[in-house]
């Protein structure tokens, strides 16, 4: 009977959604964005109204943690500690990549021996990526790859591989082989996480929220602007 907020902001996408027992109760999503600094306090405030309006007690906020865009997990995981300092629960902090992985395994059907590429833009031909199994197995660790034409050979001479999110489109004229799916318009939704978000609390799998962080895989670089001549 847990109710979790979740949210999730790690690409130019912001949402928040609550849930409970398999069910979304409410949603506020900005899929143009970026607009997180502006939106995330807003739809923060109109989930959090709709849940105590209708007497439904919060049991735990759920976070995407990463990879993904330094800015926007900052945000993100900054709002969840501070719902869970104030109101005294426990916080949940799912991969990014997974999440990523959940609309594809319940809207795609899949032969039995697929994998999973999830793939997160991380400028020029790079992208923040795992491969997993239909049971959310990690297959391949999650790094940051220079992606090019024998990428993920390994696994597309034995697999069908799917890949999807914001960083798989330019890759698709790199990988070419004949097992390369490619599947269009993939977000990392805060309405697509409760599966995991539930999966944790059944485990009691919560962070430190005094230590929590998100996962950026690489350090934030700061560049200086280019002078005018």
């Amino acid at each position: 009977m847990s109710c979790i907020l979740n949210i999730e902001t790690s690409t130019t996408v912001c949402s928040v959604a609550a849930s409970q027992d398999g069910q979304i109760l409410f949603v506020k999503e900005d899929l143009v964005g970026p607009s997180h600094a502006v939106s995330l306090g807003v739809f923060v405030d109109e989930t959090l109204s709709y849940i105590d309006s209708h007497g439904i007690p919060l049991d735990a906020v759920a976070v995407s943690c990463g990879p993904g865009s330094y800015t926007g997990l900052r945000i993100g995981v900054s709002m969840a500690k501070g719902i869970c300092y104030g109101r005294n629960i426990p916080l949940i902090g799912l991969p990014t990549l997974e999440v990523l992985c959940v609309p594809v395994l319940l809207q795609t059907e899949l032969p039995e021996n697929a994998l999973l590429c999830p793939m997160i833009d991380a400028r020029r031909m790079e992208v923040y990526a795992a491969i997993y199994d239909r049971a959310l197995n990690l297959k391949r660790a999650i790094a940051a790859d220079i992606v090019d034409e024998h990428s993920y050979a390994e696994y597309l001479e034995q697999h069908p591989v799917y890949f999807f999110g914001n960083g798989a489109a330019k890759c698709r004229d790199k990988i070419t082989h004949p097992n390369a799916h490619f599947i269009d318009n993939v977000n990392p939704l805060a309405r697509m996480m409760f599966p995991l978000a539930e999966k944790a609390v059944a485990m009691e799998k919560y962070e430190d929220v005094a230590y929590f962080e998100p996962f950026y895989l690489k350090e934030f670089v700061a560049t200086q602007p280019k002078k005018l001549l």
